[in-house]
């Protein structure tokens, strides 16, 4: 399920069998143009590949808006804000709450985060449209569906 109305609709009448959240972890930096190439490259990966795990685990989670923060990260500032973020999502029924990164930063932070990070070294640039790329996609998703699972 995504973050769309009509997803919403089902999922508030269908609610006891959504018990899981995912959340993509995207940063905001426009030092350069290196940066703003590699952060827009890094969005658009990662949200084909939250998409295809969207699809596969459809029925048992809902993809949610991205997180965007500002590089480099203010630690108590984004800390104190994901964890609100957390609480707002803890009013809904989700038992797991998955944080999905490209940026290793957030490893440094794995430990009190509201929910388990899966962290993937991300690629910097590349053909996101190439029959390669897709399989390498479905890969991650493979690999992320079954870690998904063993929460449950």
């Amino acid at each position: 399920m995504k973050w769309k109305k009509t997803d919403i609709t089902q999922y508030t009448e269908a609610k006891e069998y959504i018990d899981t959240v995912l959340i993509p972890l995207m940063p905001f930096e426009m030092e350069s143009d290196t940066h703003l190439d590699v952060n827009a490259f890094q969005y658009e990966w990662t949200m084909l590949l939250v998409n295809e795990l969207e699809k596969e685990l459809t029925g048992r989670m809902m993809l949610l808006p991205p997180y965007v923060y500002r590089k480099p990260i203010i630690q108590e500032q984004e800390l104190k804000r994901i964890d609100s973020w957390a609480k707002e999502i803890k009013k809904q029924p989700f038992n797991h709450v998955f944080f999905l990164t490209l940026d290793g930063g957030w490893k440094k932070h794995e430990e009190v985060l509201p929910g388990t990070l899966l962290w993937l070294p991300g690629m910097k640039s590349g053909d996101l449209h190439s029959a390669d790329m897709y399989r390498f996609i479905r890969d991650q998703v493979e690999q992320m569906s079954e870690l998904i699972q063993s929460y449950w």
